[in-house]
C-alpha cells in the first residue's frame, strides 16, 4: 500500500474542485494511505512576494519536520521545473519512493531555500493554478496506483 503526504499550501476553496478532488482520494483509498496537511496561504503585495514565500517555506519546513518524527519520508516538491513522468513511470517511481511526502506550493511558487533543499518533480511543464495541481495530483496518483495493482484505468 502506498503511503503519501500531500502537504498544500491554500485550501480548496471552489466546490468543483473539492468534488473532484474528494472523489480521487476515494478511489484511491484501497490503494493508498493518503494524508492531506492543508497550510495557509501567506497574504502578499508586490513589494512582500519574497517574504510570503519565506513565511510558507518556513510553514512548509515546520510540517515536513512533524512528519520526519513519525517516518523517513522522501520529500518531493511539485515545479514545472521538476523531473517530468507519463504516468506508467510514476507508477514505478512512486513505489521506490515509500513513504512520500509531496509538497504543492501556493501562487508564488517556493523560496529559494526549497527549491535547493528538495528535489523536485513536475505534474506539466505548464503552471497549474494550485487548487487544479491537487485535482490533477490525486487522480495521477490514483492512475498510478491502479497501474502498479494492474486495474484497468489507464488505457
Amino acid at each position: 500500500m502506498l503511503d503519501i503526504t500531500i502537504i498544500a499550501i491554500g485550501k480548496l476553496k471552489e466546490k468543483y474542485f473539492q468534488a473532484a478532488f474528494a472523489e480521487y482520494e476515494k478511489r484511491l483509498r484501497p490503494y493508498a494511505r493518503l494524508k492531506i496537511v492543508e497550510l495557509p496561504a501567506a497574504s502578499f503585495s508586490k513589494s512582500s512576494q519574497a517574504q510570503a514565500k519565506e513565511l510558507e517555506a518556513q510553514w512548509v519546513s515546520a510540517s515536513l519536520e512533524k512528519i520526519a518524527k513519525n517516518n523517513q519520508s522522501a520529500v518531493y516538491l511539485l515545479a514545472e521545473r521538476g523531473k517530468p513522468f507519463d504516468s506508467p513511470a510514476l507508477a514505478v517511481w512512486l513505489e521506490k519512493n515509500q513513504p512520500l511526502a509531496l509538497v504543492i506550493g501556493g501562487a508564488l511558487g517556493f523560496s529559494p531555500e526549497l527549491y535547493e533543499k528538495y528535489p523536485q518533480i513536475s505534474l506539466s511543464t505548464l503552471t497549474f493554478p494550485h487548487e487544479l495541481a491537487r485535482v490533477v495530483l490525486v487522480e495521477q496518483l490514483y492512475r498510478a496506483a491502479t497501474i502498479i495493482n494492474k486495474k484497468e484505468y489507464n488505457y
